[in-house]
């Protein structure tokens, strides 16, 4: 299995999909209380659109070391392992598209608002309590897609269309009769066809 050092302790991931000269990349990153190995069915759909996926596991979470907070600091050492599993997946030969789910929405802002960037940003049900209109400007220089449940109860959508408004580079996607796991929810299968789609169209 896949490790390195990260601030607090060896850091796990996971790789689906095309090893060799795939359409596209995606480094994905979870939501809290998650780990990449709920995400098979997703790296293998992505990898139906000939996508390849590298996973990280959180700190704290799945088979990476250390403890799980919700602070500044907690954030700030996601992203920097964040940016150390996108500097392997560049070393690797890839130019990767970053996509997070909640928590990992906030930690893909986080780091490629500080430093790092990617052709392509995909942010699933993105948690406006932790990201900054400062910092989402700062990482959406890219072409960025937001994906959002109608019905997110623990995020909820008011709060994402008041972040999102005014900055040209995101395009916000509203799914009805949908919550907060929109990856794992009956409309899963439609909301990583919207990714994969905006992926391949920048790679293009």
């Amino acid at each position: 299995m896949p490790f390195f050092e990260g601030p607090r302790g060896r850091a796990h991931y996971r790789q689906w999909g095309p090893s060799e000269n795939p359409a596209a990349t995606v480094m994905f990153l979870h939501g809290r209380g998650q780990h990449t190995g709920q995400y098979h069915r997703f790296g293998a759909a992505l990898a139906a659109h000939g996508i390849a996926t590298w996973g990280l596991d959180h700190i704290g979470h799945g088979l990476s070391e250390g403890e799980a907070a919700d602070d500044v600091a907690y954030l700030d050492a996601l992203a920097e392992n964040a940016r150390h599993l996108l500097d392997l997946v560049v070393e690797a030969g890839h130019r990767p598209a970053v996509m997070g789910h909640s928590l990992g929405s906030a930690t893909a802002v986080r780091m490629l608002a500080t430093g790092g960037g990617a052709p392509a940003v995909v942010l699933v049900a993105m948690p406006p309590r932790a990201i900054s209109r400062e910092d989402l400007t700062a990482a959406t220089r890219s072409p960025t897609l937001a994906l959002h449940g109608v019905d997110d109860r623990m995020v909820p959508i008011d709060g994402v269309r008041d972040l999102v408004r005014g900055v040209p580079t995101i395009t916000l996607r509203e799914y009805a009769d949908a919550g907060h796991d929109l990856l794992h929810e009956k409309i899963h299968r439609t909301v990583t066809d919207a990714a994969a789609e905006h992926v391949l169209a920048v790679h293009q």
